[in-house]
């Protein structure tokens, strides 16, 4: 008889053991698992955004910040429009097809309307921030450069649409993020869901 109790208070304490244990377990391990949940800042910071451009003037650039990298919206001149054509013969891949964009900025101009230019301001040859030279033929780069983003780090030069030169460090042209027209004085960069004005 005391064979019997021996085995059923060694059940008892084997189970309670095992039920402790894996309480436990459960403990320690929550305050792991939560640190994997990106926080509230990580969210925002990944959040599409919206941009004003109501009042970009012709000619002008916006910068912003999205996701930690910068942002730039260029309001494209008529005559800004006419470089991307005369440009076409001297870029690496002026047809953008080796480059990252979303499937309706995969035109001349790499956008949703050719007056409004949207593009990450990242070098892609190490990830620098390009400079806006917006004016044709700038000695200081190349007197025979139209204009466009020039990236003082290793010379790589893009056109007014992000498209990149032969011969220059950078292998793609610069990455236009999904983006979309609220309404004809806003767009939202981060999310193409209304793509129309």
């Amino acid at each position: 008889m005391s064979q019997e109790v021996d085995q059923s208070r060694r059940r008892l304490l084997v189970t309670a053991t095992a039920l402790t244990g894996a309480v436990g377990a459960v403990v320690a391990i929550s305050p792991f698992l939560a640190s994997w949940k990106p926080s509230a800042r990580a969210k925002a910071l990944g959040a599409p955004i919206e941009i004003d451009i109501s009042k970009l003037e012709a000619g002008a650039m916006l910068r912003v910040e999205w996701r930690g990298k910068p942002v730039w919206v260029v309001r494209r001149t008529p005559e800004m429009l006419k470089q991307l054509d005369q440009a076409a013969p001297f870029l690496l891949d002026p047809e953008s097809g080796g480059s990252v964009q979303p499937a309706y900025a995969k035109n001349s101009a790499r956008a949703l309307k050719p007056e409004y230019f949207v593009v990450l301001g990242v070098c892609t040859h190490l990830g620098c921030s390009p400079t806006a030279k917006f004016q044709a033929a700038d000695v200081t780069v190349s007197p025979d450069w139209p204009g466009g983003f020039y990236c003082p780090c290793h010379g790589s030069k893009f056109d007014l649409a992000g498209r990149v030169f032969k011969g220059v460090p950078a292998p793609a042209n610069l990455t236009v993020p999904p983006y979309g027209f609220i309404n004809d004085g806003r767009i939202l960069v981060g999310s193409d869901g209304s793509q129309a004005a």
